[in-house]
C-alpha cells in the first residue's frame, strides 16, 4: 500500500465518529505507518489517534500517543511539526483532565505537567489563561476549596486566547464551580447567554445542560430542566467517553422522582463499566446507579450481560445495589489515598444516598400523570341510567324476573342487587324446581369476563342449570341454556365437538319452540359459537338469520348487529361492514348503552374512508366510554388522528393510552410507545420520538419480540438521520441487518444496508457508504431481487468514485453491468427496469469520465435522456443531457455541445441548479467558438461570474 493510500486513510479516519470504529482503524493505521519509513506520517497518526482515543472512551491510550508525539517533536524538531504545534499545546489540556480519572496516576506528575503546559504556553505566546482553568480543576478534584477559587478568579480574569476553550465548554466548567457552591442562580444567569449563542463544539450543548440539570431544579425551571435533560441525554447515549455525564442524568432522574427512567438508564449503560473509559467515570456511574436501584422494587431484576468469565444474568436491583455502592466506595478511597483527602469519598457517599427531592418532575415523554378529557362533539353525552330500585316485598319469581330483565337490558348492578335480594330472603326457602332452575340459571350472569372471572365457572354454572331445567321439566328453557353453555364451551379447542352440538340442537327446537325473541337468541349463540372458532361464513350466516327476527327486542337486536358487524369485519366485507356499523351505532344510541355505543363508534371509525369521520366516531365513543373502554378509545383516537394528518392531536392520545395501559399493568405498552414515537415523528417532534422509541426498543427487547423491536429500530434510525444524528443512526442500522442475517430476512437486510450507505453517502463518507452498497447488493442478489441489486451496485459505483477510489470504481463497472444486463432483453420492460437501467449507464459514464475515457462515456448515455423520458422521468433525463453536453465540450465538440445545450436549457425551469449548469456549459461551448457576445449575454442573463 502506498504512501497516499495510507495518507487517504488516515483522512477518512479523521472524519470517522468517535468510538471503537474509529479507534480500530487509527490503531491498523499505526501499525502500516510504523512498518514505513515516513516520519511525517507516523507523527500525524499519533495525533490523530490521540484525539480519538480523548473523545473515543479510552484515555489511557492518548498518554502514550501524546508523549510520543512530545518527545519525538523535541528532539528533532521538523517543518512538519509546525502544522501541529496547536494540536499538541491543545491535548496538554485533555491530559491534564484525564490523568485526573485514573487514582493509579500520582497527583504530582499531574502538576508536573501542568508546569510543562504553562511553560510552553508562555513561551509560545498564548495567554496562561487555559492553564489556570486546568489548575482550578485540579484543586476542585482534591477538595482545595480556597485554592480552587483562586486559580478560578485568575481564569476568570485572564484574556482568552486561541488555546481556551470553547465559548460553550469554558462556562461548562464555570457552572460546575458555582453548583459546588450552591450558586444556582448565578449558575444559571452565566448559562443563559451562552446557551442562546451558537455552539459548534463537539461536547456542546449537552455537557453545559447536563451541569444545568441541578441549577435548574433547584431554581424552579422545571421545563428547562426537563428539556435540558431530554436533549442532553439524547446526545450523549451513545457515546462511552461520556459515561460520567450520563451518570450525573441517572442522578437527575433519581432525584426527580422518576425511577422507572433512572432504571432504565442504568440497565442501558451497565455493561459500559465493564469497558469504563476511566476509574473516576466507573465511580460516578456506579454511585449514581446504586442510588437508583435502591429506589425501585426489590422483586425487580436488571440484566447484565456476559462480560469474559462472568456469565450473563438477571441480577436483584437489591444485590446490584450493593455491588455497585461497594465499587464507587472503593474506588473513591483509592481517589483520596492518591490525593491526600477524603473529598472524593464525601462526594461519592452523597451520591449514594440520593433520593426524590421536592415534587415530582415529570421526565417521560410517554407517559401522562393526569388523563386527558374528552373531547366535545355534536353527539350527546349518554344520560345516567336510573339506579335499579328492588321492591321490598317482591316474591321470589319477582326478584328473579327483575334479574333476567336487568339482564337483558345490561344492567349488571341491577342484576347482582336482585339476586342479592332473593338470596337474602329466600335462599333457605323451599321453592318450586322451576324458580330454583331459574336461580341456578341466573347465576351464570353473575360472571363477569371482564373482572378476570374464568369462563370454567360460567360453563360450570350453566351445566348446572341445564341439568335444573332438564329435571322439570321445561324443554325450552333447557334449550335457552344449552345454547348458552354451547357457545362458552367453543371458547376453548377442547370444547368445540359438545358446544357445536349443543347449540345446533338449541337452534333446532327453539326454531320449532321457541317464540320469536328465543328463536331470534339461539341463532345469536350459535353465531358466537362459530366466532369463538372462526368460522366467520357460517356465524355470518346465524347473525343473518337471528337479525331476521330480532326486532321484537331492542337490545338483542343491538347485540346482534354488533356480532354481525364485527364478522363482517373479519371477512373483509368492507361496504357492507361499513353499513353494518353504521347501523350498529344507531341502535346502540338508541339504547343509550355505553359500552355498546362505544363498541359501534369505534367499528365505524375502522370502516369509514375519511378521516375526519373517523376521528368524530372516535370522538362519540370518547364521550360515552366507560373508564374500562378508554385505553381502545384513546388507541383508535390515535390512528384516525394520524390518518387525517393530526399527529400533534394524535400524540396526546397515545401518551395517554401507555398511561393507561401501564396503570392498569396490561401488556403491550413497549408497541403503544411504537406508535406514540411514530407520532411524535410525523408533529415534527423528534426529541421526544427518539426518547419514546428508545423505550419501545428496550421494551421490546426484554418481551423478547424482536421482529416488532427490529421495526422500531427502524423507525428510530429515521428518527435519528432527522435529528442530524448519522452515527446513532447507523449505529441501529448496522444493529438491524446483524438482526436481520438469515435467510427469510435478506430483503430486509439489505434495505438496512441500503439506507446506511444512502446516510453515509449524503455525508460525504463515500468509501464507507460503497462497503454498505455493496453488502446491501449482495444480500439483494441472494435474494433473488436483481433489480434492487442493480440500483445498490448503481449507487456503490458512484460511491467509489467520490471516494477518489478510481481503480475500484473502474473495476466496478463490471458488475454493475452484469447486474444491468441481467434485467435485459424483455419486450415489455416495466418503467422502473428502464430507470434503473438507464440510471447504471449514467453511473458508468460518470466514472469512465473520471478515468478519461470520454468517448467511451459518451457511447454509454446515448439513448439514456430518450429513455428516461419515455417513462416521464424528465428531470433525470435533462441531467444527463447537460451531463452529455459537458463531455461534449470537453471532446472539443464545442458545436455538438451548443446545439444540445441551447434545447436542454429551453426546457429547464429558470433559477434552477440543471439550468444553471447548463447555462454555464453553454457559456463556454460560445467561448470556444469564439462567440464571447453570446456567452457574456448568457452568463448575464443565468447570473453567472465570468471564469478567471
Amino acid at each position: 500500500m502506498s504512501d497516499d493510500d495510507l495518507w487517504r486513510m488516515l483522512h477518512e479516519a479523521d472524519n470517522m465518529p468517535f468510538g471503537a470504529g474509529q479507534i480500530a482503524a487509527v490503531e491498523q493505521l499505526l501499525r502500516r505507518a510504523d512498518a514505513g519509513d515516513d516520519r511525517h506520517l507516523a507523527f500525524a497518526v499519533r495525533i490523530s489517534a490521540t484525539n480519538a482515543y480523548t473523545f473515543g472512551g479510552e484515555p489511557a491510550k492518548s498518554f502514550v500517543t501524546f508523549s510520543w508525539c512530545l518527545a519525538e517533536y523535541d528532539r528533532d524538531p521538523q517543518p512538519y511539526h509546525q502544522r501541529y504545534t496547536h494540536e499538541l499545546l491543545w491535548f496538554f489540556k485533555h491530559m491534564v483532565t484525564a490523568m485526573l480519572a485514573f487514582p493509579e496516576l500520582p497527583l504530582d506528575r499531574a502538576y508536573a505537567v501542568l508546569d510543562d503546559m504553562e511553560r510552553r504556553y508562555r513561551e509560545s505566546g498564548h495567554t496562561l489563561q487555559a492553564v489556570y482553568k486546568h489548575r482550578h480543576l485540579v484543586a476542585a478534584h482534591v477538595g482545595a476549596e480556597e485554592e480552587a477559587a483562586e486559580w478560578y478568579r485568575r481564569w476568570l480574569t485572564t484574556p482568552r486566547d486561541a488555546l481556551s476553550d470553547c465559548a460553550g465548554c469554558d462556562p461548562t466548567a464555570q457552572v460546575k464551580h458555582l453548583v459546588r457552591l450552591g450558586r444556582h442562580q448565578e449558575a444559571v444567569a452565566l448559562a443563559e447567554p451562552v446557551l442562546a449563542g451558537r455552539l459548534s463544539c463537539a461536547e456542546q450543548p449537552q455537557a453545559i445542560l447536563t451541569a444545568l440539570l441541578t441549577p435548574y431544579r433547584e431554581t424552579g425551571r422545571v421545563d428547562a430542566a426537563r428539556d435540558a435533560h431530554r436533549e442532553a441525554y439524547r446526545r450523549l447515549r451513545g457515546r462511552l467517553s461520556e459515561l460520567w455525564e450520563i451518570a450525573d442524568h441517572v442522578e437527575f432522574c433519581t432525584v426527580t422522582g422518576n425511577e422507572a427512567r433512572a432504571l432504565e438508564l442504568v440497565e442501558r449503560h451497565l455493561d459500559w463499566l465493564d469497558r469504563a473509559p476511566s476509574p473516576g467515570a466507573a465511580m460516578s456511574f456506579a454511585a449514581a446507579a446504586s442510588a437508583a436501584l435502591r429506589q425501585v422494587s426489590g422483586e425487580l431484576t436488571v440484566h447484565r450481560r456476559a462480560f469474559g468469565d462472568r456469565p450473563a444474568a438477571d441480577v436483584p436491583v437489591g444485590v446490584l445495589a450493593e455491588e455497585l455502592a461497594g465499587t464507587a466506595t472503593a474506588l473513591a478511597a483509592r481517589f483520596d489515598a492518591r490525593n491526600g483527602t477524603a473529598y472524593q469519598s464525601e462526594l461519592i457517599a452523597r451520591r449514594l444516598a440520593a433520593g426524590p427531592v421536592g415534587e415530582h418532575l415529570p421526565l417521560s415523554a410517554s407517559l401522562r400523570r393526569r388523563p386527558l378529557p374528552a373531547p366535545r362533539t355534536g353527539a350527546e353525552t349518554l344520560a345516567a341510567r336510573p339506579e335499579v330500585t328492588v321492591p321490598a316485598q317482591a316474591t321470589a319469581d319477582e326478584l328473579l324476573a327483575l334479574a333476567d330483565e336487568c339482564w337483558r337490558t345490561h344492567r349488571r348492578d341491577g342484576l347482582l342487587a336482585a339476586l342479592r335480594a332473593y338470596d337474602e330472603r329466600y335462599g333457605d326457602a323451599e321453592l318450586p324446581a322451576g324458580t330454583r332452575a331459574w336461580r341456578l340459571e341466573l347465576r351464570a350472569g353473575e360472571f363477569d369476563e371482564r373482572a378476570g372471572d374464568d369462563a370454567s365457572a360460567a360453563i360450570e354454572a350453566n351445566r348446572t342449570a341445564l341439568a335444573a331445567w332438564r329435571g322439570v321439566p321445561d324443554p325450552v328453557r333447557a334449550q335457552v341454556v344449552a345454547g348458552r353453555l354451547g357457545a362458552l364451551l367453543c371458547v376453548s379447542e377442547e370444547g368445540e365437538s359438545e358446544g357445536l352440538a349443543l347449540a345446533r340442537e338449541s337452534v333446532d327446537h327453539l326454531t320449532e319452540h321457541g317464540d320469536q325473541r328465543e328463536r331470534a337468541a339461539a341463532w345469536d349463540r350459535l353465531g358466537l359459537a362459530y366466532v369463538y372458532r372462526e368460522r366467520w361464513a357460517d356465524a355470518f350466516e346465524a347473525f343473518d338469520r337471528a337479525a331476521a327476527e330480532a326486532d321484537v327486542d331492542p337490545w338483542l337486536a343491538g347485540r346482534v348487529a354488533l356480532h354481525r358487524m364485527h364478522v363482517l369485519e373479519e371477512l373483509a366485507r368492507s361496504e357492507e361492514f361499513r353499513e353494518a356499523a353504521a347501523h350498529a351505532r344507531r341502535l346502540s344510541r338508541e339504547l343509550g348503552d355505553s359500552e355498546m355505543l362505544t363498541s359501534a363508534c369505534l367499528a365505524y371509525a375502522r370502516a369509514v374512508d375519511d378521516p375526519g369521520e373517523a376521528v368524530a366516531a372516535c370522538d362519540e365513543a370518547l364521550t360515552v366510554a366507560p373508564p374500562g373502554a378508554r385505553l381502545p378509545v384513546r388507541v383508535h383516537r390515535g390512528r384516525a388522528l394520524l390518518v387525517a394528518d393530526r399527529a400533534g392531536e394524535a400524540v396526546d392520545d397515545f401518551a395517554e393510552a401507555v398511561t393507561l395501559c401501564v396503570e392498569q399493568g396490561l401488556p403491550g405498552d413497549a408497541l403503544l410507545r411504537c406508535e406514540l414515537a411514530e407520532a411524535y415523528r410525523l408533529a415534527g417532534r423528534l426529541g421526544e420520538a427518539a426518547e419514546v422509541a428508545e423505550e419501545a426498543v428496550l421494551g421490546l427487547d426484554r418481551a423478547g419480540a424482536q421482529a416488532e423491536a427490529d421495526r422500531c429500530r427502524h423507525m428510530l434510525a429515521d428518527i435519528y438521520h432527522g435529528l442530524g444524528e448519522i452515527d446513532l443512526a447507523l449505529a441501529l442500522l448496522d444493529q438491524l441487518a446483524d438482526n436481520l442475517d438469515g435467510p427469510d430476512n435478506l430483503p430486509h437486510r439489505a434495505q438496512a444496508l441500503e439506507q446506511a450507505g444512502g446516510i453515509l453517502y449524503d455525508a460525504d463518507r463515500d468509501a464507507l457508504a460503497a462497503q454498505r452498497f455493496a453488502a446491501a447488493a449482495s444480500a439483494y442478489g441472494l435474494a433473488g431481487h436483481p433489480l434492487d441489486e442493480l440500483r445498490a451496485r448503481r449507487r456503490e459505483l458512484l460511491a467509489l468514485n467520490w471516494s477518489g477510489d478510481l481503480p475500484a470504481a473502474v473495476a466496478a463497472i463490471e458488475v454493475v453491468d452484469a447486474a444491468a444486463a441481467a434485467l435485459a432483453g424483455h419486450p415489455d420492460e416495466p418503467p422502473v427496469v428502464t430507470y434503473e437501467r438507464a440510471m447504471a449507464a449514467d453511473a458508468v459514464a460518470r466514472v469512465l469520465t473520471a478515468e478519461g475515457r470520454l468517448t467511451a462515456a459518451l457511447e454509454r448515455v446515448a439513448g439514456v435522456p430518450d429513455r428516461l423520458r419515455s417513462i416521464e422521468a424528465f428531470g433525470e433525463a435533462a441531467q444527463v443531457e447537460v451531463f452529455t453536453g459537458e463531455l461534449l465540450l470537453r471532446d472539443e465538440r464545442p458545436a455538438e455541445a451548443e446545439r444540445l445545450l441551447r434545447r436542454v436549457l429551453g426546457g429547464l425551469p429558470t433559477g434552477s441548479r440543471p439550468a444553471a449548469q447548463a447555462a454555464w456549459l453553454l457559456a463556454r461551448s460560445l467561448d470556444d467558438l469564439g462567440r464571447s457576445a453570446e456567452a457574456a449575454k448568457i452568463r448575464a442573463e443565468y447570473g453567472i461570474e465570468e471564469d478567471d
